[in-house]
Formats: structure tokens, C-alpha cells, sequence
């Protein structure tokens, strides 16, 4: 017997077979529920339940807490339906979202941007259209089953001039993924990729400002969100805050300077929280969700687009509502979680 999972305020709805989790009933029928990890260990998935009785997995305290459990919220990733169940998630977009497709690609290009960085270019079927909003992911397919997710970086109107994917990769050493990336992978290596998939793009019916939150190659859907509003002549003010330990971590900082000619809009405040005598860095630094609250007491009127590492994401959601008066519903965020992260 299956359940009736509806999520509100969209009023999506679907079936989840018993033992089956949320998440994966959600993803199996195109319903873009948030998640990052998987795993129960990042929180990305939370939501709340508005009714009906969930049953969780395994699952660190980090990710949910006893107290936010007996609150009624719920890791979609790790919780099984008992019952028919309402949810709450402010990011799971209304009918008729773009398809999820599954379909190869051809490595077109790498480039190495810093030193555990790579910008690959992925060529797709030429015969076949591939619609995303600027923000959202694909999944790598891997042979023995596993997954990779990794943010497009290009706007969706670039697929004008060929269907292509610009994809940004970090090297996680011992990873089984990305060591072949900055390993023996050349172009025109075929992979397998499934998407778009992810909540996290520009509410264009908003006019609030925007702060947009970058650490790492949390920058790639950012940079993606940002050529979109470019192309679309949407001039939200908005302040992109990138992190990284040191200056070179800033891989297409030179990028973001020539668009800041273009765009009259945009500020961008680098920060950098661990360089050395030799980056004769002059910039902010420290930590980079800090600096927003520096620059921003009350957010209470903006928009925040968060993308990076989960300790960052997860701790400007919690600064900024507390400390700055941000609502909740104005935070929007993809957290990266590795496989070492999981662990």
C-alpha cells in the first residue's frame, strides 16, 4: 500500500511506497524536493511536517535534532512515510518544472583554474534540448551506481550558441570521481549525466536586493543565476560575497570584475580567510557569511542565495534569521556534500 505525500504551499503531490524514503519517492516522479546529502548527516532536506506520521532512519543529531523532531520536522532523505503525509517546503517549485532527463555527454573541455579546480565544458546530443533554470544541478551516473552532483555554471540561454554544460569540479583527493577528473580524464570521454535537479535558481517575481553567498565552487551556480540576470536585464541590486582560504581559491575573480563593468547592479566583496605574507592580500578577511553580516545588520528586506560548503551554508541560515531578521522564506541555498563529507 502506498502512501499520498502532498507538499505545500506548491500543493504537489505523490506516492511513496512503504519503506521507501521521501526523497527518493520525490525524485522518482520529478518532484524537486531539497536535499544535499543523502545520507541523513547535512540538514539540506529538512522540512516540516504539516501532518501524518514519518519514521526516520539512521541519522546524525546534526542534521535533526531531537528537539527539532519533536518540533515536527523531517530529513525527507532518511524519513519513510507511515501514513499519508502533508509536508512544507517553500523550495519545491508548482507543475510543469523542466523534464529530468537521462542522456550521455562528451568531455569538450577542461581547464584547470587553480590548483584543485577544474572547469570542465560538457558537449550534449546535439538532436536532444536540455532546459534548466540558472542554479540548478545534474548528477554524474557512475558505473557501479553512485552519483555526483554538480551545479551548471552557464546560463540556460547560452545553449543558444550549442548545447553545452559548464560544469566547475573540486579535487577531493581519494575520491573516486573527481581523482579521475584531474587524473587520466581527456576530452571526449563519454559520460552519463541525469538532470536538472535542485530549488535553488532566482524568484524572478521578487524585487527584494540580493545577497549572493558564495564559498568554493559554490561560486558555479552563482556565477550561472548572475549571466542570467545579465541576459533577462534584470537589475535586482545585488552583492556577491565569495570565500575562500586564499586568493587563488577565487578561481574567476577576474570574471566577476568584467561583468561588474557590464553591470551597474552588482558589488563584489572577496573574502579570504586564510592567506599567507606571499598573497599580499588586502582584502576582507575571516569568514565569508560574517562579512555579510558586517556589511548587513538587517536583512530583513533582502533575498539570500547560499551556495558552498554545508558549515557555511548552515551557519549563515542560522546567523541571519537570528542575528539579522531575515525570514526564513528568503534564504535560499544548496549546500555541497561530498562523499567525504558523509563520512
Amino acid at each position: 500500500m502506498s502512501f499520498s505525500i502532498t507538499v505545500e504551499p506548491s500543493g504537489r503531490s505523490f506516492s511513496a511506497q512503504p519503506g521507501e524514503t521521501l526523497l527518493a519517492a520525490g525524485i522518482r516522479q520529478g518532484i524537486g524536493l531539497p536535499y544535499g546529502c543523502k545520507d541523513g548527516a547535512c540538514g539540506s532536506c529538512k522540512c516540516r511536517k504539516l501532518s501524518g506520521t514519518v519514521e526516520h532512519g539512521p541519522h546524525q543529531s546534526k542534521a535533526l535534532s531531537a528537539d527539532e523532531e519533536a518540533a515536527g520536522f523531517v530529513l525527507t532523505c532518511c524519513g519513510v512515510a507511515q501514513s499519508d503525509v502533508v509536508l512544507e517546503s517553500r523550495q519545491v517549485t508548482e507543475a510543469g518544472a523542466f523534464p529530468i532527463k537521462k542522456m550521455p555527454v562528451r568531455v569538450s573541455s577542461l581547464e584547470r583554474v587553480s590548483h584543485d579546480v577544474m572547469v570542465m565544458g560538457l558537449q550534449l546530443p546535439a538532436a536532444d534540448t536540455f532546459q534548466y533554470h540558472a542554479g540548478q544541478y545534474v548528477e554524474f551516473l557512475l558505473r557501479d551506481g553512485d552519483r555526483r552532483s554538480y551545479s551548471m555554471a552557464n546560463a540556460p540561454h547560452t545553449q543558444a550558441a550549442g548545447p553545452r554544460i559548464e560544469l566547475h569540479l573540486r579535487h577531493m583527493p581519494g575520491g573516486k570521481f573527481t581523482d579521475h577528473v584531474f587524473g587520466p580524464m581527456k576530452e571526449k570521454e563519454i559520460l552519463r549525466i541525469e538532470g536538472p535537479y535542485g530549488s535553488f535558481y532566482l524568484r524572478e517575481e521578487s524585487a527584494k536586493p540580493i545577497v549572493f553567498l558564495a564559498s568554493g565552487t559554490g561560486f558555479a551556480p552563482i556565477k550561472a543565476i548572475i549571466e542570467h540576470m545579465r541576459f533577462k536585464g534584470l537589475e535586482r541590486p545585488a552583492t556577491l560575497y565569495w570565500g575562500g582560504r586564499r586568493p587563488a581559491d577565487l578561481y574567476q575573480d577576474g570574471w566577476i570584475r568584467e561583468q561588474m563593468s557590464h553591470l551597474p547592479w552588482l558589488q563584489y566583496v572577496p573574502v579570504v580567510s586564510d592567506a599567507l605574507p606571499e598573497d599580499a592580500w588586502t582584502g576582507r578577511t575571516g569568514f565569508v557569511h560574517q562579512a555579510v553580516l558586517q556589511d548587513f545588520p538587517d536583512l530583513s528586506g533582502h533575498e539570500v542565495y547560499a551556495c558552498g560548503a554545508p558549515i557555511v551554508i548552515e551557519s549563515a541560515r542560522r546567523d541571519y534569521v537570528a542575528q539579522a531578521s531575515l525570514p526564513e522564506e528568503a534564504f535560499f541555498a544548496d549546500s555541497f556534500t561530498s562523499a567525504a563529507d558523509k563520512q
